[in-house]
């Protein structure tokens, strides 16, 4: 036992005094520290703790440290299993050997038997060179359990150290990523290979921080200024988040009245609708607590994705941002909106759209990026869904943008409107050019005829009743009940089951 006890200690203590305080002076904690944030006080069970590298050559045969240079296993947060593995930068500076890959391979192997969340802490220098390509077969088989825990299990990437070359694939193919400024980057190829093809100059946070992927790619979902509170944040993300796909959100003690009227809701939408609005200021009115999780909140800022609760149950909500860009669909928010709806279709959370959207960004720039293409992602996400799903219009709902928005015709289960709100092919001004246009061409006084024919196309057409008598919506509502009246419908859709056809997948517009 004296025995067993030395070698332990030898593999929790790590290869150094010298190396931990080079981790330390990067304002890192080690793998064994971040681990211990994550999970619940005395819950975590390592796997393969005493595992060792059998490679040789270049040195390596006389370098056998334990763990090698990863610490997997499995803890609870909150009482509910999570699978995790860190990467150990004090051990071959993190970089992935066969053994290391073998133990990553079979945790999370674990966590897809055991229908169990995989949080992976990133900070490893890519694949071990001196084990050639054996290394880079591990690789392979992370990417390929990535992709068959897909939609299965949640998996989250925490990135907290450098992620080079084929590395950066496996957080991509992961739900959710996580980063800490200053201290974690991403990129395929870095700064030196940049200078040496192209001649650029520029850092490893300008090429691929944390800044960078939380505004710029959308490579990153939630980006923070330092370990402690990140990993707080995966804490609070994984409340939200069912263990896998054949479970429901976990729910919540609910102190915030189901019937709770929003008579702020009044005020905060302007009836004007080119006065723009912050649509995060509604979203905290009707859920629990005005609390939410926005995901990727700087990235296609003019769609609102977020996590929330509404009577104590998970809701992810969709929202045009009127603040930005007036809250037009563009290329970056038609793929932001599309990958949330996958990912709450997947772990059966419902669906809440709010719609204020006056159509796409029109432009060349947008008709040349393939705003036909990336738009036919979020049309295809909504058509896909199978949870419940509740759509509310607040004020503008126009053109194409509107029906992929979740609108009846694509599949909502139910859709609400408020009494400005204004469902048409165009906004009035537009209408009226295009359908008399001869009559204003013709008239005396042609701006006055053009006034008098706008204001008659809004009067017959762009009221939210002229929808509702053709049950395109199912009720106009007062404002100040909102909340009340999402709450009701999604209590009734809570046992909502649908089959989707038999085939082996579908074929995406990519």
């Amino acid at each position: 036992m004296a025995g067993l006890h030395a070698i332990r200690a030898r593999a929790v203590a790590g290869p150094s005094e010298r190396a931990t305080a080079a981790q330390r002076a990067k304002g890192k904690l080690t793998a064994r520290e971040r681990i211990g944030l994550l999970l619940d006080a005395g819950s975590f069970r390592e796997v393969e703790q005493l595992r060792r590298h059998r490679a040789s050559g270049f040195g390596l045969e006389a370098k056998r440290p334990y763990t090698d240079g990863v610490v997997t296993g499995w803890g609870a947060v909150e009482g509910r299993t999570v699978f995790v593995y860190a990467h150990d930068f004090r051990v071959f500076g993190g970089a992935l050997g066969e053994a290391h890959a073998a133990k990553i391979h079979k945790i999370m192997d674990m966590a897809v038997a055991a229908g169990a969340p995989l949080v992976s802490l990133n900070d490893g220098a890519g694949a071990r060179v001196q084990e050639g390509v054996c290394a880079l077969a591990g690789y392979g088989g992370i990417f390929e359990r990535n992709a068959r825990a897909s939609g299965v299990v949640p998996q989250i990437s925490v990135m907290l150290g450098p992620c080079a070359g084929g590395a950066a694939y496996s957080p991509a193919l992961t739900d959710f990523v996580f980063m800490v400024r200053e201290t974690s980057q991403m990129f395929v190829t870095g700064p030196d290979v940049v200078r040496a093809v192209t001649g650029e100059e520029i850092t490893h946070d300008g090429l691929g921080g944390a800044d960078v992927h939380a505004g710029a790619s959308g490579v990153c979902h939630f980006a923070y200024d330092d370990e402690e509170t990140c990993l707080a944040e995966v804490r609070y993300l994984l409340s939200m988040l069912p263990g896998n796909n054949r479970e429901h959100p976990p729910g919540a003690p609910c102190a915030d009245p189901p019937g709770r009227r929003c008579e702020a809701l009044l005020d905060l939408v302007p009836a004007d609708g080119g006065r723009p609005y912050d649509m995060a200021a509604v979203i905290e009115e009707i859920v629990d607590d005005g609390e939410f999780l926005e995901v990727h909140e700087r990235w296609a800022r003019n769609v609102i994705c977020a996590l929330a609760r509404m009577d104590g149950r998970v809701v992810g909500i969709v929202a045009n941002q009127p603040q930005v860009l007036a809250g037009a669909l563009d290329i970056e928010a038609s793929e932001k909106a599309a990958r949330f709806v996958q990912m709450c279709d997947a772990f059966n959370v419902p669906l809440l759209t709010l719609l204020d959207v006056p159509g796409f960004l029109p432009g060349v720039g947008q008709e040349h990026g393939g705003i036909i293409r990336h738009g036919a992602k979020l049309l295809y996400a909504y058509c896909n869904a199978t949870v419940p799903r509740i759509s509310l219009i607040l004020r503008k709902a126009y053109g194409g943008a509107y029906i992929v928005m979740d609108s009846r015709s694509i599949g909502a289960d139910l859709a609400y409107a408020w009494p400005t709100s204004e469902v048409a092919v165009m906004g009035a001004e537009g209408a009226a050019d295009v359908v008399f246009r001869r009559r204003i061409a013709e008239a005396e006084d042609p701006a006055a005829m053009r006034e008098k024919m706008v204001e008659e196309y809004r009067a017959e057409l762009m009221h939210p009743y002229y929808a509702a008598e053709r049950g395109l919506v199912d009720d106009v509502i007062d404002p100040a009940e909102t909340r009340e009246v999402l709450v009701a419908a999604l209590a009734m859709l809570r046992a909502k089951h649908a089959d989707p056809p038999s085939r082996k997948h579908g074929n995406p517009p990519q």
